[in-house]
C-alpha cells in the first residue's frame, strides 16, 4: 500500500506483488481499527522526522518491497528505477559508458525528468557521498550501483519536492533505500542470466546471516555480482557507426563514422580545408572508407555498449539495547567495483603537423602535388596502438553509529555518519601522448601517414597510460527529537525538532598529461571543492479533526561556500469518507551548486555542435551546417547561486475494500536559476568573439576560419516548469482457480517548458515535452497470479514516442516511435525452504526505435539495448 513506510515497520506490510509501482492506502477508519487489534511500533517514516504508528500521511510515497523488485526480473537498482514510470530525462546507467564518458561505472536516477543532481538518495533516512566522477563533467550524483539488491529491504520514493525536510537536492523528491536487518537465519541465492542477441552474461551469489536474541540483532549480507559486457557490435542496429549503411532505402539514416580515420586525411596546414584521403604510398585508406575528401573510421563495432564490471560488497547492521531505553545501532556497508570500458583508437582533429622538409613527408616526391615541401596537418586515429581500454575500481564505504531511545513520551535518536568513495580511473591500452607523438613526427621516428612502416619502438614511445583519481567524502553528525507537546480533541500535537551538521568534500584529479593537454581523442574532469553545512529543521502534525491531519515543516541551513536558504512545507491529509480520501502539499525546495560546478578545473568535452556562424558565412563547408564534435573547454563557476522551486501536488485515494484501489496525483513544480550549460547557445551567439570561440586563421574571403575550441562554463541561466499526473490503480480478484492481482501505474507529463536566454536578450523555450528524450507518457500494467506453489507475473512497460533531435529534425522525419516491452516471471515454492524463479524481460526481444541523431540508432538515456534477457534464480533459507 502507499505509505510513508519506516525504517522499521512489520513484515506484513507491502506484502503484495502490486506494490510494484506504489499500493493505495486504505481509509482511516480502517487503521483506527487496526491499531485497536495489535500494537504498533513508533517508527519514523519517509518524508516526516515525527515517529507516529503505522499510518498514511499527506505526501505521495511508492514503496516496493524485496519481493517487488525480485518479481520485475532486473539484476541492480538502476535496472528498476529505468522501468518506473515517474523516472525521467537524466536517469543513466552504465548503458553507453565510453571512453569519452566521465562517469563511468555509475548509474542514478532523475525522478520527474528534472536531473540526477535534484533527486536526493538517502540510505536507511540518511544522506550519502555523492560520486567522486561527476556525470557530464558537473553532475553530481550518488551512484545506486554501490547497493546490492540482496541487501535491500525495501525502496520508499516520495515524489514530492522534500527540501523542507531532508534539505538540498530534494526538489524532485527522495528515494529513500531501507537496508535488511533484524533477519534470522540463513539465506543463500544464485542467480545467472544471458542475452537473446549476445554479451551481457549476469552472475549473482549472496549470503544473507542474521542472528536476534532479546537485546541485540545482527545482519551480515554478502554479495557478488559479475556482468559481461555488450558491445555496440552485438546488436545489429548498433553494429556500424555508418546508419545510412544499415538502413538502405532510409533517407535520413547518416554515415555517422569519424572523419579521423586510418592512415587518415592530409591537410594543408595553412588552410586545413584542402585536404585529400591518404591513398598515397604502401598504407593506403580502404576504398569503403574513403568518402568525398575524408579517409572515414567505423568505431562503433569496438565500442562498450554496456561495460563489463564485477561488484563485490558486504553489508553489516547491527543493534544492541543499552538499557530499557536506550538503544544503540550500527551500519557497515562497503563495496568494490571494476569496471572495464572499450572504446574505439584515439582520434586526433588537427593537433598533430608535419614540417614541409619532413623526411617522411608523403609528397616530398610530388613537385606537382599542391601539399609539396608543404606543413601539413592531419585526421587521423592511431589504431596501431590498439583501441582504448579504461579500467575503473572504485570502493565505497559507508559507516553510521547512534543511539536511539525514549525520555518521557518522547523519542530521541543521535548519530555520527562517515561516507567515502574512491575511484582510478586507468586508461590501460590505446592511449597516445601528443607531445610525445609530435616528437616522433619531427624527428621523424613515426610515420603516420605508413603505419604499417612504423617499429614497435616508435609505438611504444607515443603510447601512454593515463590516471585519473577521485575522492569524495561526507562526515554528519545528526540528532533529532520527537513527541507530543499537547492533546487536541483529535489526538496529539506532534512535534519534531533537530539538527545536523555536515561535511562534503570532492577530489577529481587526472594525471599530468590530462593537465598539460597531452592526450587527445578522451575526456576527463578535474574538480576539487569542500564545505560544511549546518542545519536546523522542526515539523509539526496537527491533528485538526478525526479526519484531516496537517503537518507544517520548515528547514534552514547554512552554507559555507554561497549563504543560506530557508524552506517550509505544508501538507494534508482528509478522509472525506470512509473509502475516500484527499492529500495535498505545497513547499518550496533548493539545490545548491555541486562542488564540481563551483571547483571544476579546466576540462575538455567533445560536443555535438552546429557552427551557425560559419554555415551562415560560407554555407555546408566541412559539414558546418551538421552537427560534429568540436573542443569545449569549461571551467567552474564560484559565483553560482542555488537553484530555486516552488511545488505543490494534489491527490485522492478511493479504496473499495482494497479489492480495489485508486490513487490520482497531480503535480507541479516550478524551479528558478536552473544551473546548466548551453554551449551551442554560446557557440551560436558568441561564434565570432575571438575570446570565446578560437578559430585557426583562414584565407578565404568571408570565412570566419575552423574552430580550434570553445570557451564556456556554467551559469544560473535558465528556468522551468513541469507539471502532469500520476495514477495508479490496483484490483485483486479471488478465483477458484488462483488469486489474481491487476495493476496499472502512469506518469503523463503534461507540461515541460525549459527557458534559456534568447539572442534578443528575451527568452526562449529551449525544450518541452514531448521533445528529444522528454516522452509525454510512460506506463507499466501488470497482472499477478497465484495458486498453491506457482506464482507468475506479467507485466507490460510502455514509453511514449519523442520528437528526433532538433540538430538533425527535417521535414518528413518521423518521431522517434513508442517502446512496449513485456517482462515475466514464474516462482515455483514447492521444495522445502527453496524457492525457484525462471524469468525473462523484454520477452519479445523489442529493439529499441530509430534515434537519427546518434551512431548507435537509438536513445540510450531513454532506451535499453539490452534486448531479451533470460534468468534462472533459486533461494535456499534455513
Amino acid at each position: 500500500m502507499e505509505r510513508f513506510f519506516a525504517k522499521k515497520t512489520p513484515l506484513a506490510l507491502c506484502v503484495s506483488a502490486l506494490c510494484l509501482m506504489g499500493q493505495a492506502p486504505v481509509a482511516l477508519a480502517q487503521q483506527a481499527q487496526a491499531t485497536e487489534e495489535r500494537e504498533l511500533e513508533l517508527v519514523e517514516v519517509t518524508g516526516s522526522h515525527i515517529k507516529r504508528a503505522e499510518m498514511d500521511g499527506p505526501s505521495p510515497v511508492a514503496s516496493l518491497s524485496a519481493d517487488d523488485i525480485a518479481a520485475t526480473g532486473v539484476t541492480d537498482l538502476i535496472g528498476l528505477f529505468s522501468k518506473l514510470p515517474i523516472s525521467g530525462q537524466g536517469t543513466f546507467s552504465t548503458q553507453a559508458n565510453s571512453s569519452d564518458d566521465t562517469a563511468n561505472g555509475g548509474s542514478s536516477v532523475s525522478l520527474r525528468g528534472l536531473g540526477a543532481d535534484s533527486t536526493l538518495i538517502l540510505v536507511n533516512g540518511r544522506r550519502v557521498s555523492v560520486s567522486p566522477f561527476a556525470k557530464n563533467i558537473d553532475t553530481a550524483f550518488v551512484d545506486i550501483n554501490n547497493i546490492p539488491l540482496a541487501a535491500i529491504e525495501r525502496v520508499d520514493v516520495l515524489k514530492d519536492g522534500a527540501s523542507a525536510t531532508y534539505g538540498s537536492d530534494a526538489i524532485a523528491g527522495v528515494i529513500n533505500i531501507i537496508l535488511r536487518d533484524d533477519f534470522d537465519g540463513v539465506e543463500l541465492s544464485g542467480k545467472v542470466g544471458g542475452t537473446a542477441d549476445g554479451g551481457g552474461s549476469e552472475s549473482n551469489l549472496s549470503m544473507v546471516w542474521g542472528n536476534v536474541t532479546d537485546n541485540s540483532s545482527h545482519t551480515f549480507i554478502l554479495d557478488y555480482f559479475n556482468r559481461d559486457e555488450i558491445l555496440y557490435a552485438d546488436r545489429d542496429y548498433s553494429r556500424s557507426a555508418n546508419q545510412a549503411a544499415l538502413r538502405p532505402g532510409d533517407p535520413f539514416a547518416t554515415d555517422f563514422r569519424s572523419s579521423a580515420g586510418i592512415p587518415g586525411t592530409i591537410e594543408l596546414a595553412s588552410d586545413p580545408s584542402t585536404r585529400v584521403p591518404d591513398t598515397f604510398g604502401s598504407d593506403i585508406c580502404a576504398p569503403e572508407e574513403t568518402v568525398g575528401d575524408f579517409c572515414r573510421y567505423d568505431y562503433a563495432p569496438f565500442m562498450s555498449m554496456v561495460p563489463s564490471s564485477e561488484r563485490v560488497s558486504f553489508n553489516y547492521l547491527g543493534r544492541y539495547t543499552v538499557t530499557d531505553s536506550i538503544e544503540a545501532f550500527a551500519e557497515i556497508n562497503g563495496q568494490n567495483t571494476k569496471t572495464t570500458v572499450k572504446g574505439a583508437g584515439s582520434p586526433s582533429f588537427e593537433e598533430l603537423f608535419m614540417s614541409g622538409d619532413n623526411p617522411n613527408h608523403p609528397f616530398a616526391d610530388v613537385p606537382t602535388s599542391p601539399f609539396y615541401q608543404q606543413d601539413l596537418t592531419m585526421r587521423r586515429r592511431t589504431v596501431e596502438i590498439g583501441n582504448r581500454r579504461k579500467e575503473v575500481e572504485s570502493d565505497y564505504f559507508r559507516s553510521v553509529m547512534g543511539l536511539e531511545g525514549q525520555l518521557g513520551g518522547w523519542n530521541w535518536e543521535a548519530a555520527y555518519s562517515y561516507i567515502k568513495s574512491d575511484a582510478v580511473e586507468r586508461g590501460v591500452d590505446g592511449f597516445p601522448n601528443s607531445r610525445r607523438v609530435q616528437e616522433a613526427i619531427d624527428s621523424g621516428l613515426w610515420n603516420p601517414f605508413e603505419p604499417s612502416s612504423n617499429s614497435a619502438e616508435a609505438l611504444a614511445y607515443i603510447e601512454t597510460t593515463t590516471s585519473r583519481v577521485g575522492k569524495s567524502t561526507t562526515r554528519s553528525y545528526d540528532v533529532q527529537l520527537s513527541g507530543p507537546i499537547m492533546a487536541m480533541a483529535s489526538g496529539d500535537l506532534m512535534l519534531a525538532l533537530g539538527a545536523e551538521h555536515r561535511q562534503d568534500s570532492i577530489s577529481d584529479n587526472p594525471d599530468d598529461q590530462f593537465l598539460r593537454g597531452d592526450i587527445f581523442g578522451t575526456e576527463a574532469t578535474q574538480a576539487n571543492g569542500s564545505r560544511d553545512n549546518t542545519a536546523v529543521f522542526a515539523e509539526l502534525a496537527v491533528p485538526v479533526l478525526d479526519t484531516l491531519e496537517v503537518q507544517l515543516a520548515a528547514r534552514h541551513e547554512d552554507y559555507s561556500d554561497f549563504g543560506t536558504t530557508t524552506d517550509p512545507k505544508v501538507s494534508f491529509l482528509w478522509s472525506a469518507m470512509d473509502n475516500l480520501s484527499f492529500r495535498g502539499s505545497w513547499g518550496t525546495a533548493f539545490r545548491a551548486p555541486s562542488l564540481a560546478q563551483l571547483g571544476l578545473g579546466r576540462t575538455d568535452e567533445s560536443p555535438n555542435l552546429v557552427d551557425d556562424v560559419r554555415c551562415e558565412a560560407v554555407g555546408n563547408i566541412n559539414k558546418a551546417c551538421e552537427p560534429q564534435e568540436y573542443t569545449a573547454v569549461f571551467a567552474g563557476n564560484p559565483d553560482l547561486g542555488p537553484e530555486e522551486s516552488e511545488s505543490y501536488n494534489l491527490g485522492m485515494i478511493v479504496n473499495l475494500d482494497e479489492q480495489l484501489v485508486l490513487t490520482l496525483d497531480y503535480y507541479n513544480y516550478d524551479i528558478e536559476n536552473i544551473i546548466d550549460s548551453d554551449t551551442q547557445y554560446v557557440f551560436s551567439n558568441l561564434g565570432n568573439d575571438p575570446v570565446v570561440v578560437v578559430r585557426r586563421p583562414t584565407a578565404i574571403a568571408g570565412d570566419p576560419g575552423e574552430v580550434v575550441l570553445i570557451n564556456d562554463s556554467f551559469q544560473n541561466l535558465g528556468d522551468l516548469t513541469t507539471n502532469g499526473i500520476d495514477l495508479d490503480l490496483r484490483y485483486n480478484l479471488d478465483t477458484d482457480y488462483g488469486s489474481f492481482g491487476f495493476s496499472y501505474v502512469m506518469n503523463y507529463m503534461l507540461e515541460y517548458e525549459e527557458l534559456r536566454p534568447a539572442a534578443d536578450g528575451g527568452t526562449r523555450v529551449n525544450r518541452e515535452a514531448g521533445d528529444y528524450e522528454l516522452p509525454e507518457m510512460r506506463w507499466t500494467a501488470a497482472m499477478d497470479w497465484n495458486r498453491d506453489n506457482i506464482s507468475a507475473r506479467l507485466a507490460v512497460n510502455f514509453i511514449d514516442e519523442f520528437a528526433q533531435d532538433a540538430a538533425v529534425q527535417q521535414p518528413g522525419m518521423s518521431d522517434i516511435d513508442s517502446m512496449t516491452t513485456v517482462d515475466t516471471t514464474v516462482n515455483y515454492f514447492g521444495f522445502d525452504k527453496v524457492t525457484v524463479t525462471l524469468g525473462v524481460t523484454n520477452l519479445l526481444d523489442e529493439e529499441p526505435p530509430m534515434d537519427y541523431a546518434d551512431f548507435m540508432g537509438f536513445t540510450p538515456t531513454v532506451h535499453s539495448g539490452q534486448g531479451r534477457f533470460a534468468y534462472l534464480s533459486s533461494t535456499y533459507t534455513f
